[in-house]
């Protein structure tokens, strides 16, 4: 699925050092298909070539607001009608105060006047002390309460030599945010509980029993969700990945019963749950307090089992979708209906986690979803970001259906 498909970019460069990111950005939009253009401020060209953004965009940069294009148009009105969006990246404080007041002393500020019908995303990007400055933060509300959208700034590094919050967003962060400007709202309103990840077992201080999941596939649902519109909850296991600041609540746990306080504390105003975290089955009764040490003897690690969460789940819903999980390995359908039946799910997405291209630490899979009537529908390998999709594109079916015979 590629979600910006054909859509025309319009970005917008303003004099700020983060400027010279924009190259990267733009080739990353025309890698997902878009037709990008761009316009640049004065002081922007000192920090990126014209050069370099034509031979990216194959297009004319716009410069000069007083220089008509071809058949004579005006080039801020032409390029705003032409625009599916306007993207302002980096975003100054001097272009945002303008924006805010209505100023339009320039090609960029003549834009923003001329896209009041489209969307506008802007990327902030200045040292933090000018970020955090009254003034700038007044005039972001201003834009905020108009319906302008935002997406940034990070902290870190910057180019100063200072640390704090102005860095420009990640770029996959800006073309992920001009996904969610387009995803139809379908979830809006729903509050999703979502499980990823593993779980750690305590063996000693330093030895934990695990598997391989990576949280891949939970944390591509959980912004899936944001995307669409929905409250997403996500409880995750121990991972290296990382989500949005905003649109999704993260609860990061270890162990299988740290798992189940949290999820049974969300369950009850969760609309829909889907537990797509691998829960160790097994766990040490009475984790070691200090580090075993090694010998030469046989050593036993006696194991107890761990509460099945979606089981108890299952017996506890009332209005909830419930969507469990299956990694299999063989009997893949049996197995899944199975589960279905003894856990009371409304519907099952099966992994097969033997192949290397799907299931456990890679960025595919191969899905298979089966619901409770037993109907099956298999997908092509896919990412999971689509796979994420597939699986909420089932279950906003489920509630249609669900809020059709309720008004019944």
């Amino acid at each position: 699925m590629n979600r910006l498909k054909g859509k025309k970019i319009l970005i917008a460069i303003t004099g700020g050092i983060a400027a010279y990111k924009i190259p990267e950005l733009v080739r990353l939009f025309i890698k997902s298909n878009c037709d990008v253009r761009i316009a640049v401020s004065q002081n922007a060209c000192k920090f990126v070539q014209p050069l370099t953004l034509e031979t990216l965009t194959m297009h004319p940069v716009l410069m000069d607001n007083f220089k008509l294009l071809d058949q004579a148009q005006i080039p801020h009105i032409e390029a705003t009608k032409w625009c599916d969006i306007l993207i302002v990246a980096p975003a100054t404080g001097n272009i945002i105060g303008k924006a805010a007041t209505g100023i339009a002393d320039d090609l960029v500020s003549t834009l923003l006047l001329t896209a009041s019908k489209k969307p506008v995303l802007f990327a902030p990007a200045m040292n933090s002390r000018m970020y955090l400055n009254p003034v700038v933060k007044r005039n972001v509300s201003i834009l905020k309460e108009l319906g302008y959208h935002f997406v940034g700034p990070d902290e870190g590094d910057m180019a100063c030599g200072e640390e704090g919050i102005g860095r420009l967003s990640d770029l996959a962060c800006i073309v992920e945010k001009v996904e969610d400007i387009f995803t139809e709202k379908d979830l809006k309103g729903s509050t999703i509980l979502i499980s990823a990840g593993p779980t750690q077992e305590p063996i000693d201080p330093v030895r934990f029993i695990t598997n391989r999941s990576s949280g891949k596939m939970g944390f591509a649902i959980a912004k899936a969700v944001k995307r669409r519109g929905g409250r997403a909850i996500l409880i995750s296991g121990p991972t290296r990945l990382s989500i949005p600041k905003e649109g999704i609540t993260l609860i990061r746990v270890k162990t299988a019963l740290e798992m189940k306080m949290e999820i049974m504390e969300h369950f009850p105003y969760s609309d829909v749950v889907i537990m797509a975290a691998a829960v160790a089955d097994y766990r040490t009764d009475q984790p070691f307090p200090q580090k075993l040490k090694k010998s030469d003897r046989v050593f036993q690690l006696e194991l107890v089992r761990n509460p099945d969460i979606l089981q108890e789940l299952g017996a506890k819903k009332t209005h909830q979708v419930l969507v469990g999980f299956a990694a299999e390995t063989e009997k893949f359908e049996e197995n899944a209906i199975q589960k279905i039946i003894d856990k009371n799910l409304d519907l099952i997405v099966v992994n097969d986690v033997s192949l290397p291209d799907a299931g456990f630490e890679v960025d595919t899979n191969r899905i298979m979803i089966i619901d409770r009537f037993k109907k099956i529908r298999k997908y092509p390998l896919q990412s999971k970001e689509d796979a994420a999709d597939a699986i909420l594109d089932k279950i906003t079916k489920i509630k249609k259906k669900q809020s059709k015979r309720g008004h019944q």
